[in-house]
């Protein structure tokens, strides 16, 4: 979605203690912590969210959330349920979309991706399973079978947005590069 908007929004970089998967780089994936750097930053306030998730733990760091709104910048964050739920509480003027897909897509995008095991795949699955009984909680939900549509329906969802709450609404050229599946 950002690459046909990039004037949009930026999305902040979550920090995580998993291990860093081949290609992935500090600061651009993700920041990638040791847990006792985790913890040192959870002790000191530094996240707006953290979460354990998928035998990880990881977190929205507030100096990687205040840069970008500081720069006049939309932000998106990728959160799982409980974290989104997390920014809702501590950010209310959020707007909370749930990402939704089937399971049997969710499995085949993982096998495909080749970087879980197969018990991580079916922790993921089961995760995804119980997370979707959640997704009422969420202020708009966008069914992602499909990327283009779902990428669609997610940069109209959020155009609408931020009409409706005045928010800064750059106008730029739009991308024809085509859509990227995350």
């Amino acid at each position: 979605m950002l690459q046909r908007r990039p004037d949009l929004a930026k999305v902040a970089v979550s920090a995580t203690t998993r291990p860093r998967r081949e290609g992935e780089q500090d600061g651009r994936e993700y920041y990638f912590l040791s847990d006792a750097e985790f913890q040192r930053r959870v002790d000191n306030d530094e996240f707006e969210e953290h979460v354990s998730f998928a035998g990880g733990r990881y977190g929205t760091l507030k100096a990687e959330v205040d840069r970008l709104l500081a720069e006049g910048s939309n932000v998106i964050l990728e959160l799982e349920v409980e974290g989104a739920f997390e920014i809702r509480r501590r950010r209310p003027d959020s707007v909370l979309i749930f990402i939704d897909a089937p399971v049997d897509e969710l499995e085949r995008r993982l096998r495909e991706r080749n970087t879980e095991s197969a018990g991580d795949i079916a922790m993921r699955l089961d995760i995804a399973r119980r997370q979707a009984a959640a997704r009422g909680g969420f202020r708009h939900v966008v069914q992602n079978q499909d990327a283009d549509r779902a990428t669609d329906e997610l940069l109209a969802t959020m155009l609408a947005e931020l009409v409706r709450n005045g928010g800064p609404l750059k106008t730029g050229p739009a991308s024809n590069d085509p859509p990227q599946d995350r």
